[in-house]
Parts: structure tokens; sequence; C-alpha cells
């Protein structure tokens, strides 16, 4: 059974910046792809961000690119996700998930755990 925490969200101004961490209980964390995933009020569920097994590959969705790091650390089973230069259009609950393997995952579906998600709130 692997199980996932976030944590680090919270209220922030608009330009300023968060990191998320996502706790990861397990042995078997390196063969996981990492991914984040957000939620705004009324809408569904999108991609964020992705990071291969060893961190060596990533994936972002275009509106977090530039802003947006994905990163890992194996040795403490943890996924990060550093935000910057916040936007109110960031505001939402952020979800991280682990897949198996790594295939670039975007999509829900290819993702086999899930935290409770953090809230993000970004004032203007």
């Amino acid at each position: 059974q692997v199980q996932l925490v976030e944590s680090g969200g919270g209220l922030v101004q608009a330009g300023g910046s968060l990191r998320l961490s996502c706790d990861v209980s397990g042995r078997t964390f390196r063969s996981y792809a990492m991914g984040w995933f957000r939620q705004a009020p009324g809408k569904e569920r999108e991609f964020v961000a992705a990071i291969s097994l060893s961190g060596g590959s990533t994936d972002y969705a275009d509106s977090v690119k530039g802003r947006f790091t994905i990163s890992r650390d194996n040795a403490k089973n943890t996924a990060y996700l550093e935000m910057n230069s916040l936007t109110p259009e960031d505001t939402g609950v952020y979800y991280c998930a682990a897949g198996w393997g790594w295939q670039g995952q975007e999509r829900g579906y290819e993702y086999d755990y899930w935290g409770q998600g953090t809230q993000v709130t970004v004032s203007s």
C-alpha cells in the first residue's frame, strides 16, 4: 500500500511563491513517477507537472512552464513542487499522485495512488 500526504499549501499574494511537498510511504518510491495535479472551484482536475523515477525527466503544463519546478528526493521518499510568480489563476486544490513506471504521464488515470490534496489560494 502506498500513501501520499501533501503539505505546504496556503494563502499567498500574487507574485509570491510556495513549495509543496508530497511524502510517500512505502519502500517502492523509486519505482513510481510522481505527478502534480490541481483542481480549481468549478473546474476539472488538470495536469500540472510530472517527474520520472530518477528525476532526470520532467514534464509541465504550458500554463506553469517557467514558473513551477517539480523535483524529488528518493532518499526521503518525497516529491516537491516549487511554485513561483503565482497568480490567482493558480488557485485550487493541489494533489500529488504516484504512477508505476515512467511514460510521461499527464492523465489522471495513468496514476495509481493519490494524496488528499492541499489548498493553494493566491490573492490578487
